[in-house]
């Protein structure tokens, strides 16, 4: 078993990090990494930076059935647009 990462899988456990997905030992072997590693460290400030930043952004998407009409209007228009 590796106990140490490579920078590229330091990565990728940090992005599995993120999304909850990196088991206990991952993020273990990812702590003893970052103190090693001052790009790798840069890597994760950022990473947990932009994870912040998109929970405060509060974004709201439209309603699957108003996507669907939008969806609709622009294909009408566009085949509208074709046939002049």
């Amino acid at each position: 078993m590796k106990f140490f990462l490579k920078c590229n899988e330091a990565a990728h456990v940090c992005d599995k990090s993120q999304y909850n997905e990196a088991s206990f030992f991952e993020k273990f072997k990812l702590k003893m990494h970052i103190l090693m590693c001052v790009l790798c460290r840069r890597h994760v400030k950022r990473n947990i930076k932009l994870t912040k930043t998109i929970k405060s952004a509060n974004i709201k998407t439209l309603h699957p059935d108003e996507k669907q009409l939008l969806k609709t209007r622009l294909q009408h228009e566009a085949n509208n647009a074709q046939e002049s």
